[in-house]
């Protein structure tokens, strides 16, 4: 089946700490719409994405069934509305999403620039049914 990795000179390295990005310089105004920044290191257990909202626009409601998230406001200011209640949120507001909570996000007037942070999702397994499975 092939030598073991330590033996062919492969030896998988443990992931050291390490500064990954300035989000702050991430916030430019007049940036696209969308991701502009995410964690991509292999055998992370998070994800983590920069997303930033121009003025005016929104993630819609939504409900997220599995994972907690965090949102830190990195620059801008906006509206988190879940269960009815707006949050106010600006830079530095740092925010539970809370899994099955009903959540919606718009952007203020100066856009938004915010960080998420979430456990990783497991990625597809492809494997045989258990018997008796239709």
């Amino acid at each position: 089946m092939g030598e073991p990795e330590e033996a062919a000179g492969r030896t998988e390295q443990p992931a050291v700490p390490r500064p990954l990005c300035d989000v702050r310089a991430l916030a430019v105004p007049g940036a696209a719409p969308g991701v502009t920044w995410k964690l991509a290191e292999s055998g992370r257990q998070l994800d983590a994405n920069v997303v930033h909202l121009p003025p005016g626009e929104r993630v819609d409601t939504h409900v997220e069934p599995d994972l907690d998230v965090l949102l830190l406001v990195v620059a801008g200011d906006g509206t988190v509305t879940s269960a009815g209640t707006d949050e106010p949120v600006a830079e530095g507001t740092l925010v539970w999403l809370p899994r099955g909570s009903s959540r919606s996000l718009a952007a203020g007037s100066s856009g938004l620039h915010c960080l998420t942070v979430h456990r990783r999702r497991p990625g597809m397994q492809i494997g045989r049914r258990a018997p008796g499975t239709p």
